[in-house]
């Protein structure tokens, strides 16, 4: 049996779950409302503020979309509930990010100002000239906005300038050691 996929999924006060055909979920709460459909092998039963997913058998792959049906449904209940954010810092000389409108504008090294629109369903926020918060209910999107922006300037080894999550730690490589004679 599944570890994950056998935990229930508690629903916090102020978040509904509906359970439709085919198992089409819906969650809705106070930071917005979330659509999934989930695999209809999976038996999905509400009852008192918990949903209880279920397989039908032991074969492998109603094994494999146990677990994943379980976490795909405890992510949407906790991103209409708290949110996801992804932090972003960039380090070197004369990088920087600005938000104007709905647009991130970066200065990472290039001839020219990188521009990257907020999609639907994500906010950016700009603290600093040299962090980024994205917020958003949908960790799919979140997660995925803040690769794409990390992706415009990976961070190098050698002095470690780009952009880098905020808890990710660069390797660093030692450079060249000069001349010897």
């Amino acid at each position: 049996m599944s570890r994950i996929g056998r935990m229930p999924v508690h629903i916090p006060a102020g978040v509904e779950v509906t359970i439709g055909e085919g198992n089409l979920v819906t969650v809705k709460g106070p930071k917005g409302s979330l659509t999934q459909q989930l695999y209809p092998t999976m038996t999905l039963t509400q009852e008192a503020g918990v949903v209880h997913v279920a397989r039908p058998n032991d074969e492998k792959e109603n094994r494999a979309l146990h677990g994943l049906t379980r976490a795909l449904l405890h992510n949407m209940v906790v991103g209409v509930s708290e949110g996801y954010k992804k932090e972003l810092e960039i380090n070197g000389v004369g990088y920087r990010a600005a938000k104007e409108g709905s647009k991130l504008i970066l200065t990472i090294g290039y001839s020219h100002p990188v521009e990257v629109p907020e999609i639907e369903g994500i906010t950016i926020e700009v603290p600093a000239q040299n962090k980024i918060v994205i917020h958003g209910c949908d960790k799919q999107k979140v997660g995925q906005f803040a690769a794409e922006v990390r992706e415009k300037r990976p961070p190098e080894p050698y002095k470690g300038k780009g952009i880098k999550y905020a808890d990710e730690v660069i390797r660093r490589k030692v450079g060249k050691t000069g001349a010897k004679k």
